[in-house]
């Protein structure tokens, strides 16, 4: 190598290890600005506690503490209108059983009905169960749930690694074998465990297509009748279903009923949202076993994410056919109960992850659930963001979002790009001059009317960066690492659009997520719209990374490769739906869109929008702002109107088919999982 050349490299190594000092001397500096506080703090709080009229009010303040725990129940769900929707989902919930519980079975004469359906294939499921000291009320209802089944094509394979004292459970088992030779069973000389008495089953099965059941729980009688049909019709090699957890020995006591969106792999990696009633094709066990005894406890997460790897077409049944009972030592009931579970599902996706090529990831549980996890991967670059801010006017709303962006980042590699777009006042321009200065930040303008995606492409053409995040001036960053969280997504090939976690200044909800066809309009929707911060979402869907249909604009980030592949954001969506509409030609590309909760910003919504009439306005002056705002109003109402319409022809059978992540038993006409 010549010295030239290696005084370039020494000069270039110089000048990045005194850029990573310097970055590492201003995170030390925030974290001792941090400390200092976290230290005064405590002086206050120590200083407080040792005052004599402090501990002489005690009995007072214990009544204050129970008042607010209270007060704290009921915003839990966010204000008094979320404390009305939790009640309203809770009766919603009980009418539900007449639609999901044993209302829902057949009757004789639909039994009759439905065994007469020709079928277009033969074939035979083998249902596994792995018994242990089964207690015979369980063991009977499930045993007779099996037997309940329309679909007649099965049998039923069951090992037992019980202990003496419950050899009754093979002395019941052999009195059902006589009349039923579908029922095989085997004893097992010890047992080996949930995953090695399930893997003796499956040596067992003769039939094409496997199904796990567990020995307490029931089976809806149609269950092997739906899953025929998908077999048939879809040509369906991994199925599941829709599932209720119930107690006291009566499917009709739900607690919880879990409607599931179709198969998503970020969202099965975070959370085993599959899990009952899974069957699949017996090929794809071929050169494999069916569960690792190293994941005893989550050795359905482990099997559903390799299986699901492998398998063609992952078919969910949109229909409530599993019961999975709760009682004592269950993990329905409680976790904690099998704490081993948790590191099993850790290393379950630990195991995926690898097989994937992932390296250097973390698993975390969440304040959901401990087998909920948050994922955090490893950048595999630091490229250039380039984050695009269209404005107009509106100072404080722009100053307040750039002075986040600069002042709480952690990643230091972007680039911001305001797209001036019209300004009229002297106060952003003298902003704009001000601000220009920081070597991150550009102004570029644009000059046509306002028009959300030509001010954006307009933008994109300008920026630099390998990655564009498109930004309203009306939000503010939160959490530190937001640009991290969304990168770690956007960074992987299979993965296009990525949103972050938005709320109002109340931190009430504004985005997590979009689901096309809800609402008034039937386009698009926020869901767990106007929840509390502090709720974990349906099913702890507030608590984890998801695959979703689309973003919100207002935060996006996505590969400029990409955003220029697809021509950028269609222009004839001038002001709504372009976000939904440029996410959903990804979908089409076979990208997945990407929500994670864990890059938090507020978005102050209404102000940017203009809605607002000035207060300070004189009583004359304000009538007229009301009429010209009702005007405005109005012009906005009949240009959403027709680019709804526009939306809905455009994407007319992607609206028919339905949202794959959200549940076609809940209803479009709400934002927060109601059962329609």
């Amino acid at each position: 190598m010549s010295d030239r050349k290696q005084e370039e490299l020494l000069s270039y190594y110089q000048a990045a290890y005194e850029k990573e000092k310097m970055k590492n001397a201003q995170l030390a500096g925030r974290l001792a600005d941090a400390q200092s506080r976290a230290d005064d703090l405590q002086h206050k709080l120590d200083h407080i506690k040792n005052n004599p009229l402090w501990k002489a009010t005690f009995p007072v303040r214990g009544f204050i503490h129970v008042l607010i725990r209270t007060k704290d129940r009921i915003k839990r769900y966010g204000n008094p209108k979320g404390l009305m929707r939790k009640i309203r989902n809770k009766m919603q919930e009980k009418r539900a059983i007449a639609r999901y519980g044993t209302k829902s079975f057949p009757s004789k004469e639909e039994r009759a009905e439905l065994k007469r359906t020709n079928f277009s294939k033969n074939v035979k499921f083998s249902i596994l169960v792995p018994l242990w000291n089964t207690p015979e009320k369980f063991l009977r209802e499930m045993i007779e749930s099996v037997q309940w089944q329309v679909y007649e094509n099965w049998e039923l394979c069951l090992a037992d690694g019980s202990d003496e004292a419950h050899a009754y459970v093979g002395e019941i088992v052999a009195k059902y074998m006589q009349s039923d030779a579908r029922i095989r069973y085997q004893k097992l000389s010890e047992n080996k465990g949930i995953a090695g008495n399930t893997n003796e089953c499956c040596a067992m099965a003769t039939g094409e297509y496997i199904g796990l059941f567990d020995h307490d729980d029931i089976l809806h009688p149609c269950a092997l009748y739906e899953y025929m049909k998908v077999i048939c019709e879809k040509d369906a090699d991994y199925i599941y279903c829709d599932e209720a957890t119930f107690h006291k020995g009566n499917v009709n006591r739900m607690i919880t009923l879990h409607f599931k969106s179709d198969y998503a792999v970020d969202t099965l990696r975070a959370n085993n949202y599959i899990c009952h009633f899974s069957v699949f094709s017996k090929k794809l066990l071929e050169g494999g076993e069916l569960f690792r005894s190293q994941f005893d406890g989550s050795q359905d997460h482990d099997m559903i994410l390799r299986l699901t790897d492998k398998a063609e077409r992952v078919v969910h049944v949109p229909k409530l056919l599993y019961y999975w009972r709760s009682h004592k030592a269950s993990v329905a009931s409680d976790i904690s109960a099998k704490p081993y579970a948790i590191e099993g599902a850790k290393g379950a996706v630990a195991a995926h992850l690898k097989a994937h090529g992932f390296e250097d990831f973390e698993i975390l549980s969440t304040r959901a659930f401990e087998t909920i996890f948050r994922i955090k991967y490893a950048l595999t670059a630091r490229p250039l963001i380039s984050i695009l801010i269209p404005n107009k006017d509106h100072v404080s709303d722009l100053s307040r979002c750039i002075e986040s962006i600069l002042d709480k980042s952690t990643y230091d590699n972007y680039e911001i790009i305001v797209i001036e777009n019209n300004s009229t006042t002297k106060e952003i321009q003298d902003y704009y001059t001000e601000i220009a200065r920081h070597p991150n930040v550009r102004i570029e303008t644009y000059e046509g009317e306002f028009n959300y995606s030509k001010i954006n492409n307009f933008g994109a053409s300008k920026a630099k960066g390998d990655y564009l995040l498109l930004l309203n001036n009306d939000t503010q960053v939160i959490t530190l690492d937001w640009m991290e969280e969304l990168l770690m997504y956007a960074q992987r090939d299979d993965v296009a659009c990525v949103g972050a976690k938005l709320y109002y200044e109340d931190y009430t909800i504004q985005h997590a997520g979009i689901v096309i066809g809800l609402g008034a309009h039937r386009t698009a929707g926020h869901t767990h719209y106007k929840v509390n911060k502090e709720n974990l979402g349906y099913m702890g869907k507030l608590c984890y990374a998801q695959d979703v249909s689309a973003v919100t604009g207002a935060c996006l980030m996505v590969k400029k490769s990409l955003f220029d592949k697809v021509g950028g954001l269609d222009e004839q969506f001038a002001v709504a739906l372009n976000d939904v509409d440029f996410c959903l030609r990804m979908r089409e590309l076979g990208y997945l869109n990407v929500f994670t909760p864990f890059a938090e910003l507020f978005h102050y919504e209404s102000v940017s929008r203009g809605s607002d009439v000035s207060g300070s306005a004189s009583k004359g002056s304000a009538k007229g702002a009301v009429k010209e705002a009702d005007a405005a109003d109005a012009k906005r109402a009949s240009r959403y109107n027709e680019e709804a319409a526009r939306f809905r022809e455009k994407w007319k059978q992607a609206l028919a088919a339905g949202d794959p992540y959200f549940n076609p038993n809940f209803s479009l006409d709400n934002s927060d999982y109601v059962l329609y």
